[in-house]
């Protein structure tokens, strides 16, 4: 079963990291039993955030009893001190444990840092010196913030899409935590879920010049739980067919494409951005059924009422002309409803 140390933190995971949103897509009694069962079979990490509504709350329920056993990461949102503590409070709480091990900023669009006037570093010290927490970390989707964090070295770890579609320049983010010996923790492995093939990404992942890289799975289902779980047994290797396979995938998705990470959203006027600008690559990645249904139909639709406000734009951590994909996106999909 391999292991990967979260650089300077110490902290030993198993390759397989679980990534808990989905979880809140689930009932309760689900997700004790899928947490249970990938604790069972020696997955070690589990990432949450206090934004992710109960998830929080199921992993203290699956898992508070071998609280000693596993590594809990948790992120905060705060924009104040104030709101630092008072999440720091209900993720302890939800959680069911007095401490957690690594506790992270999720997606700020700046690096906090002493006195910059925020508070927020400083309360992050200050409930490292309390034993609440243990070390930090921060989350970014932004390349820019996400460099300065692991230059600034203030942080122990550093959350960040990483896939075999990751750019030149995300390539280089990640040789420069293994230089830094800061964790490189890699959320968003399958791209968001344009990667359908998870031998590839795993394969990916175990490539020598990854061997640093702690991905974190989105698990909602046992049988994705499965599949993972079959890795560790045998990781799958780089062949020739799944070399090919991931060239193909670059080769498609090369450019400007929208990740779905939803840090657009919400839209003014309620279009589902973060699965309506990327619907065309859906559309040739996914069995089409599903997304020519008339609920989607009625989503694709929304695009007509587009206020070309720019707030989409704004908040893109991809710089993504946002209205223009999504005008692209609506012209393709009428194609497929004739």
């Amino acid at each position: 079963m391999e292991q990967v140390v979260l650089g300077k933190t110490g902290l030993k995971v198993n390759k397989n990291g679980f990534g808990a949103l989905p979880i809140q897509r689930i009932s309760k009694e689900d997700a004790v039993q899928l947490l249970r069962k990938a604790f069972q079979n020696g997955i070690n990490y589990f990432d949450t955030a206090r934004a992710y509504s109960d998830s929080e709350e199921k992993i203290g329920a699956a898992l508070h009893d071998v609280r000693d056993q596993i590594i809990i990461s948790t992120k905060t949102a705060a924009q104040t001190a104030e709101e630092f503590w008072k999440d720091l409070g209900t993720s302890l709480q939800m959680l069911q444990t007095d401490y957690i091990d690594l506790y992270q900023f999720h997606n700020p669009a700046f690096c906090p840092k002493p006195g910059d006037g925020s508070g927020l570093y400083e309360a992050m010290l200050e409930a490292k010196e309390q034993g609440k927490i243990r070390h930090i970390g921060i989350t970014n989707h932004r390349m820019a913030v996400a460099k300065e964090a692991v230059e600034s070295g203030l942080y122990e770890t550093l959350q960040f899409p990483y896939s075999y579609l990751a750019s030149d320049e995300e390539k280089d983010l990640a040789e420069l935590c293994r230089q830094t010996d800061t964790g490189f923790i890699a959320m968003k492995g399958l791209a968001g879920g344009l990667i359908h093939n998870s031998a590839c990404a795993y394969a990916f992942m175990c490539q020598p010049e990854n061997a640093h890289v702690e991905p974190i799975w989105g698990i909602q289902k046992e049988w994705e739980l499965d599949e993972f779980l079959s890795y560790q047994e045998k990781a799958p290797e780089l062949t020739k067919e799944l070399a090919d396979e991931i060239r193909k995938d670059q080769e498609q998705l090369a450019g400007d494409f929208c990740r779905g990470c939803g840090y657009c959203m919400p839209c003014p006027v309620g279009i589902e951005i973060n699965n309506c600008a990327r619907m065309s690559l859906m559309l040739r990645r996914a069995p089409q059924e599903g997304w020519l249904s008339e609920e989607w139909q009625e989503k694709m639709k929304k695009i007509e009422d587009c206020l070309h406000c720019g707030n989409c734009m704004k908040k893109c951590p991809y710089g993504l002309n946002t209205p223009e994909l999504l005008r692209k996106n609506y012209e393709d999909y009428q194609t497929f409803l004739k």
